[in-house]
């Protein structure tokens, strides 16, 4: 079916997310999802990338298979039960796991580091925004997920998502688009 991008997943994905399940984890990045990462790491040629929430890996199993072979990957994590899913399925000497609180790594970096940010966790997206953009190279890209409706949301997450949207769209130095594809996607462009 059009739309449907499961069946072109990266070999380790239907294995990840078993264990995905398995683990009862309720925060998985959906296969459209994935899809678009891959095509917009595959935008990047010899491109850093940035992934904060690494969770179980699905979101980067597709991350890296939109890598080329001079490009690299870092993925952020604080529970390293999560992240060991994605460490045991996923080795490539282009990706490197950190496990460690994301606002930590995020302030520990250096202004204009990556050429692609998913941010998937509460740091990068909700906390220490402005800190995570300014780590985008000029024409960098900014991925979120889960801006549409979701049945895990805590109570009083819409008017966070909606501030959020609004202080991206506010920024002179973004270009942003909303999708509704997926769980909602936002992707921006830094100027």
């Amino acid at each position: 079916m059009f739309g449907d991008n499961a069946s072109a997943a990266p070999a380790a994905w239907a294995e990840i997310q078993a264990r995905t399940a398995a683990l009862g984890f309720d925060m998985p990045s959906e296969a459209n999802t994935g899809a678009l990462l891959r095509l917009l790491a595959a935008s990047k040629p010899g491109g850093r990338m940035l992934e904060l929430g690494t969770g179980t890996g699905l979101a980067t199993a597709w991350l890296l298979a939109g890598l080329d072979a001079s490009a690299s990957l870092v993925s952020v994590d604080v529970d390293p039960v999560v992240q060991d899913v994605a460490r045991a399925h996923l080795k490539d000497e282009r990706l490197r796991f950190v496990l460690a609180d994301g606002l930590d790594f995020i302030r520990e970096r250096s202004p204009a580091s990556f050429d692609l940010i998913f941010a998937d966790a509460w740091p990068g997206k909700y906390e220490a925004l402005d800190e995570t953009l300014a780590l985008l190279k000029r024409g960098g890209l900014y991925v979120i997920d889960d801006m549409l409706p979701q049945p895990n949301w805590p109570e009083g997450h819409p008017a966070r998502v909606d501030d959020l949207v609004a202080r991206l769209e506010s920024r002179p130095d973004l270009v942003v688009a909303r999708l509704t594809w997926a769980s909602g996607l936002i992707v921006a462009a830094r100027r």
